[in-house]
């Protein structure tokens, strides 16, 4: 969700007045309201601010779980062809005086991709094809086996990695589109297929939270969570040369970064935010989550990350003991599980001459003002693209980070289809379109720019070069 006011830094008062819009519909009276005060079942967007308590909303109730929260850029990224008549539907209950947005819409560039690439996907057809529910289907049939086998044979290394494997392959191909709300038209095709989060050691309802928040604000150098959901040990961002997180050991930390990645299955499944569901990265950049959608869904997410520890943990050392080989195999699932899905997330927006800070909160002086940065645009130039239908059926599409961006809610089955018309309007506007034929390019850009940005050698003037 949107980070709060004063991270966002838009401006606004901060008492609740009646206003008078000679030019609005309805209603001609409204209340002036502030971020801070939004309801759960309250959002804003464009400083307008909307009840969802009676709206049924077409893609399922999980639209609540932003409750409370400016979601400007959420509801564009997501609707992509609607327009204001859509927001009608919603009842209007206030607005944000002198709301800004760090992102503009609708440029040149954004409406000539979306008429292009809805000529190639119409419509309503922009879900899950028979294609990918086969994929899916697959996947799905293949953890399965594997977990029979960890319950009913015992442990061993190589079940362990395969194991761990195929639990990626439900976080690659199966639980992410469906919480994209990309699988299919039905919200409660969505939502079911959405708890593979669940049954790999995740939260559906902690990565919605995470993941739309870093898609909102993609490589932002304060609001993506995913940018510095690794600091202390790593450094995504690339910090300015004396900036107070970097360290002496991150110039080195191209030597233990797969390392750090290794254990993100053990910073999920014994995270104790899913006590709360209240994802502490995209908590720190503002979104609020206590809303009754959330809270109502503690109870849940606890009973299945139980009944994760015990398939995974308990019953392996109560049936086998415990001991170092048993304790092994369990941590080897976590491990093949963590750098399978792992490093496949890190390739997606560090790279060489990605875009690291799209609306220049790092270079900014204080109370320096910028303009905002085109959201589409911004989308292309911090993400890459690499290989192509097949590697999308290993990664469920997410080597196409580019059109995913672009098209969040549109399943990874048709990203292929629009892949060579999207490079074709970049080319056109002069946007920059990162494209690696191999992910093996993919990953050595990758080591490159974390020890560039590890070493802050970016920010560090040759005086060979002339430069001043």
């Amino acid at each position: 969700m949107a980070p709060d006011a004063e991270k966002l830094r838009q401006r606004h008062t901060g008492k609740e007045e009646l206003v008078t819009d000679s030019t609005a519909t309805v209603p001609t009276t409204e209340t002036i309201r502030t971020l801070e005060t939004l309801k759960g079942t309250e959002v804003c967007i464009d400083g307008v601010v909307y009840d969802l308590q009676n709206f049924e909303h077409p893609g399922g109730e999980s639209v609540l779980v932003f409750g409370g929260n400016d979601v400007t850029v959420q509801y564009k990224m997501i609707h992509p062809y609607h327009s204001e008549k859509h927001l009608e539907k919603m009842q209007r209950v206030g607005i944000v005086k002198d709301y800004q947005c760090e992102y503009s819409f609708d440029s040149e560039f954004e409406r000539e991709i979306k008429r292009e690439v809805f000529k190639i996907v119409r419509r309503g057809r922009e879900f899950g094809t028979v294609g990918w529910y086969a994929r899916a289907a697959f996947y799905v049939g293949l953890y399965c086996y594997f977990q029979y086998l960890w319950l009913t044979q015992g442990t061993s290394w190589q079940l362990a990695i395969l194991y761990g494997i195929s639990q990626s392959f439900i976080g690659l191909n199966v639980q992410h589109d469906a919480n994209h709300g990309a699988s299919s038209k039905n919200p409660v095709i969505n939502n079911i297929l959405g708890l593979g989060a669940d049954f790999i050691g995740g939260s559906k309802w902690l990565w919605m939270q995470q993941h739309w928040t870093h898609h909102s604000f993609t490589n932002h150098g304060e609001k993506d969570p995913d940018a510095f959901g690794a600091e202390p040990f790593l450094l995504f961002h690339d910090y300015p040369a004396g900036h107070p997180k970097r360290k002496w050991f991150h110039g080195f930390q191209v030597f233990f970064y797969l390392i750090v990645l290794a254990g993100y299955w053990l910073s999920q499944v014994f995270n104790p935010e899913v006590l709360d569901l209240r994802q502490r990265g995209a908590q720190g950049v503002g979104i609020k989550m206590d809303n009754d959608y959330t809270v109502q869904r503690r109870k849940w997410a606890i009973l299945i990350r139980l009944y994760y520890i015990y398939v995974h943990v308990v019953h392996p050392i109560v049936n086998e003991g415990f001991n170092l080989r048993v304790v092994g195999n369990i941590m080897l699932l976590g491990v093949a599980e963590s750098l399978f899905l792992a490093i496949l997330f890190s390739l997606s927006h560090n790279f060489e001459n990605a875009d690291r800070d799209p609306t220049h909160v790092l270079e900014q002086k204080k109370g320096q003002k910028t303009e905002p940065a085109d959201w589409f645009k911004a989308q292309v130039e911090t993400s890459c693209t690499y290989g192509g239908f097949i590697s999308g059926c290993v990664t469920g599409g997410l080597n196409f980070q580019v059109e995913h961006h672009l098209f969040p809610r549109m399943s990874s089955a048709w990203y292929p289809f629009i892949a060579p018309k999207v490079r074709e309007i970049c080319k056109k506007h002069g946007v920059h379109y990162a494209y690696y034929p191999y992910v093996w390019q993919n990953l050595i850009s990758t080591l490159k720019y974390m020890h560039a940005a590890g070493t802050g050698s970016h920010w560090i003037k040759n005086p060979l070069s002339g430069a001043n």
